[in-house]
C-alpha cells in the first residue's frame, strides 16, 4: 500500500495526459494553489457528482487562487466523454498505470460494502504555491466534499 502524504511533504511531481491527450504537469501550476483530487472512475454516479461540484465551484475557487485537477485511472478518451456528457470545466487527467495515484497515497486497500478491496481511494490533496502539501484528505465522500473543502479553507 502506498504511503499517505502529510502536510509539509513535497507534493510528488507529475505529468499526465488530459482528456485531449495534452500533457499537464503539476509544475504548470507553480505559484498557484492546486486542489488535486483522485476519484475511482469517470461516468459513475459518485464521481460525476464530485466532478460537477468542482465544476460548479471552479470560478469561486479560482478567484481565491486555487486551480483544480481531477485524476483517475481512466484513459483520456473516457475522460473526454465524461467532460462532454457532464459539461465539466475541471482539468481531468488520465493515470491508467496508477503511478501518480500511488505516489499520492490514493491507491491501495479500502473498505467497499464491508469487504477489503484494492483500488482508488477517493482523496484530495491541497498543494501550496511552493509545491508542498497543505492538506491531505483520504477516504472522502463524493457528496458534499467540495463544500467541506471551501469551509475548511475558510473561503
Amino acid at each position: 500500500m502506498s504511503e499517505r502524504l502529510q502536510p509539509g511533504d513535497t507534493a510528488p511531481a507529475f505529468t499526465l495526459p488530459d482528456a485531449d491527450g495534452r500533457q499537464v504537469s503539476l509544475a504548470d501550476h507553480k505559484g498557484r494553489k492546486v486542489i488535486v483530487y483522485f476519484y475511482p472512475a469517470a461516468l459513475t454516479p459518485g464521481c460525476t457528482k464530485q466532478a460537477c461540484d468542482f465544476t460548479d465551484n471552479l470560478g469561486f475557487l479560482a478567484g481565491h487562487g486555487y486551480d483544480v485537477i481531477g485524476i483517475s485511472p481512466d484513459r483520456p478518451e473516457k475522460l473526454a466523454k465524461f467532460r462532454e456528457k457532464e459539461d465539466l470545466k475541471v482539468t481531468l487527467l488520465a493515470d491508467p498505470d496508477r503511478t501518480v495515484l500511488e505516489a499520492y497515497g490514493a491507491f491501495g486497500e479500502k473498505k467497499l460494502y464491508g469487504k477489503t478491496v484494492t483500488g482508488v481511494i477517493r482523496s484530495t490533496v491541497i498543494v501550496g504555491e511552493d509545491g508542498t502539501v497543505e492538506r491531505a484528505l483520504y477516504n472522502v465522500k463524493a457528496t458534499g466534499h467540495v463544500a467541506k473543502i471551501i469551509k475548511d479553507l475558510g473561503l
